[in-house]
């Protein structure tokens, strides 16, 4: 078998053992006579791939019991809406922290709920990094405050998060979800498209608390109240089935190389392959994010011209490597390494950098 080195930013990588296992039961589930693309989703052999998919990121997450775990559509771009429609009432605001382009997406689209207001932002540093504790502003009685916890286009990843006591704090964590340990309690709601990390795309995990469902705004349309899907285990009306059961394959996947803990320091190792081959190039390569905001998940950075770029995504094609150029929006070059991507990919990418510098240094 001839496999890619898949650094797409997404949809990404998923990791082999899941591809071989839904080949194996695509046509005949378990014994059942069908595909599970063909069950119907009321079913007790489809109910199951959902339990188990839901107790899996439970266990995975250390989700407290006061949380319900949603399967929902859209990706994190309808989450962008579906948030300040549940949750910011008339007369009061929202804080976004801006730190890339998806934050800015989301804080766009809560302007057209109620008034918001940017409670951070580095973009006039380009997003070279996440903000400290001490640059968000906002205001006690705030609504929430809405982070995007790694930032897929410009590289950078908060380490800490920021308390922000009373405040719900929600989280965009489309991009790093499972990437690492996360205490879940420190948030109101978190959610994430699942092409990244989870599985496919086409499905989008909410996690969130039963206390902030209980504030939720009244007049919301039936789909897009969270209330609706929570009160319904997410199949009040047809989920994406094939994609859920993939979520599932790749939980119990995460769950039999050691949980979030060992994938953690696995993902440790392998940007640390590709940051290496960086910070030793003697700035033949120049990573955009500073250090302490560097992401685990996607590492950016330039050569020295545009031209030289060119070749070298030309020769990485050649040699394998799928999904390094950068952004459309930025340019450059990003390698997406998601918990899926094998740490051989990391160490040949690093060594196909080395090799490239010495032949055009």
């Amino acid at each position: 078998m001839n496999r890619a080195y898949n650094f797409n930013a997404g949809p990404s990588a998923l990791p082999l053992p899941v591809l071989q296992k839904a080949q194996a039961e695509l046509v005949d589930f378990r014994g059942t006579g069908m595909s599970i693309m063909e069950m119907s989703h009321r079913g007790k052999d489809y109910e199951a791939v959902h339990n188990e998919a839901v107790s899996l990121l439970r266990e995975l997450m250390a989700i407290p019991a006061d949380y319900d775990i949603l399967f929902l559509q859209g990706g994190a771009s309808l989450q962008f809406a579906m948030v300040p429609m549940n949750f910011l009432p008339s007369g009061r605001k929202a804080g976004y922290i801006l730190t890339g382009s998806w934050a800015e997406k989301a804080y766009a689209e809560a302007k057209q709920f109620g008034e918001v207001f940017e409670a951070a932002g580095t973009k006039s540093e380009n997003y070279r990094r996440v903000p400290a504790a001490g640059d968000l502003s906002y205001a006690p009685d705030s609504a929430y405050i809405h982070l995007t916890s790694n930032n897929t286009i410009f590289g950078t990843e908060w380490h800490a998060f920021p308390d922000t006591g009373a405040v719900p704090l929600i989280a965009d964590m489309s991009s790093d979800i499972l990437a690492r340990p996360v205490e879940v309690s420190k948030f109101a709601l978190i959610y994430a498209g699942a092409q990244k990390n989870l599985g496919p795309a086409g499905v989008t995990v909410a996690i969130v608390r039963r206390g902030l469902l209980e504030q939720a705004n009244a007049g919301v349309p039936t789909m897009l109240r969270y209330a609706t899907h929570a009160k319904d285990n997410s199949l009040y009306n047809t989920p994406p089935t094939f994609g859920i059961y993939l979520v599932g394959l790749v939980l119990a996947w995460i769950k039999e190389q050691g949980g979030v803990d060992a994938i953690h320091k696995r993902n440790k190792d392998k940007a640390g392959l590709i940051y290496d081959a960086i910070d030793k190039s003697g700035g033949f390569y120049r990573g955009h994010a500073q250090q302490d905001s560097r992401s685990l998940m996607n590492i950016t950075f330039r050569l020295g011209s545009e031209d030289l770029e060119k070749k070298f995504l030309d020769e990485a094609k050649k040699a394998g490597f799928v999904g390094l150029a950068g952004h459309r929006s930025v340019g450059g070059c990003r390698a997406s390494a998601y918990n899926a991507v094998p740490v051989e990919a990391c160490r040949a990418l690093a060594q196909f950098m080395i090799d490239f510098q010495k032949s055009n240094g």
